[in-house]
């Protein structure tokens, strides 16, 4: 196979995996300042639908975002599982609401596959690519695209 996507090296890389609805999503644990349990937030006037508001995380304003909503899926409905996943993309930071934290991953990044082509490029913008591990598809989120209004959100 031919592919210039397919990368030849074997670095290994590890991912922070979580749920959202039944799907199974990860982050790069690099990006991952912290985890912590769902605390309501604060909405804010004229943020756009996937914006749930802001909480004050030790006296700083965190912009929370309901993930399933940026990706399209139904609006996450908090439980006492819900978690935020606090991430770093470049200087923002920013609350993630998913509905719980399952793994740490290490993989290479070999084994990380392209988004195929069938899906739609909203997806494919969101998704950096897709990895099958233990018979589990893990979409890899790419959280500089999902996470590009923020600084207009949180200014």
């Amino acid at each position: 196979m031919n592919d210039p996507v397919t990368h030849s090296n074997h670095e290994q890389i590890e991912l922070i995996s979580f749920r959202i609805v039944e799907q199974e999503f990860c982050v790069d644990i690099m990006a991952v300042r912290e985890i912590r349990g769902w605390a309501p937030a604060t909405p804010l006037p004229q943020t756009p639908p996937y914006m749930r508001g802001v909480i004050n995380l030790r006296g700083a304003v965190l912009p929370i975002m309901d993930l399933a909503v940026r990706l399209g899926l139904p609006a996450t409905e908090p439980s006492a599982r819900s978690v935020i996943i606090v991430v770093k993309s470049g200087e923002r930071l920013v609350g993630l609401l998913v509905d719980a934290v399952s793994d740490i991953l290490t993989v290479t990044t070999d084994a990380i596959q392209p988004t195929p082509d069938v899906a739609c490029d909203r997806v494919r913008g969101f998704i950096r690519g897709l990895i099958s591990l233990d018979g589990r598809m893990i979409s890899q989120v790419a959280l500089d695209r999902v996470m590009p209004e923020l600084e207009a959100i949180a200014a």
